[in-house]
């Protein structure tokens, strides 16, 4: 069951939280984009949807779509339930596929300081952030009933045992000075 505006009619609570996504099976569509901007969106999006109605599959939390943006190149994902299939689009994310979520109640144009935040959260805590993938739950058409635009950001990570090291150094040297 979808919205008549085709937004996700629910999504998971992971608000604040580190998920391991690892194994997930899920069907990536590349799009093409122009400086971080999506090009024919609609259209990949519509691409996609009957992908993945010809291939049968089912998805846990439907129209839930992962967007990654690049300069020229990006890509739309959606998480399916796990099934066999030869279809190019369709594969596993890799184990484990880390990421930290959070919940953004505001526009696009208010992304910048939770997306920095996370970032340095995920820093201070030695992990290199990765990929990050924006996730649409409402849209212009059903912002208001739903209590107003939000976006689940999703930010994929890995532990670095350098950037680990020099934080407890670091640490380290600060207690030894405070003493």
């Amino acid at each position: 069951m979808t919205l008549n505006c085709g937004c996700p009619p629910a999504y998971p609570d992971w608000h604040d939280t580190d998920i391991d996504l690892g194994g997930f099976r899920i069907h990536t569509l590349p799009i093409p984009m122009l400086i971080h901007m999506p090009l024919a969106y609609e259209i990949y999006l519509q691409r996609q949807q009957a992908a993945i109605d010809a291939l049968q599959f089912k998805e846990p939390w439907p129209r839930l779509i992962l967007t990654r943006s690049g300069v020229l190149r990006g890509s739309i994902t959606r998480l399916l339930e796990d099934a066999p299939s030869m279809s190019r689009h369709v594969h596993n994310f890799p184990s484990p596929y880390m990421v930290r979520a959070f919940l953004h109640h505001g526009n696009v144009s208010m992304l910048s300081n939770p997306v920095r935040g996370m970032q340095m959260d995920l820093m201070e805590e030695g992990r290199i952030p990765k990929d990050l993938y924006l996730c649409h739950l409402t849209c212009p058409v059903c912002c208001e009933e739903r209590g107003g635009d939000k976006i689940l950001l999703l930010r994929h990570w890995r532990v670095s045992p350098r950037l680990s090291k020099r934080l407890q150094q670091r640490r380290g040297a600060g207690k030894s000075a405070g003493n």
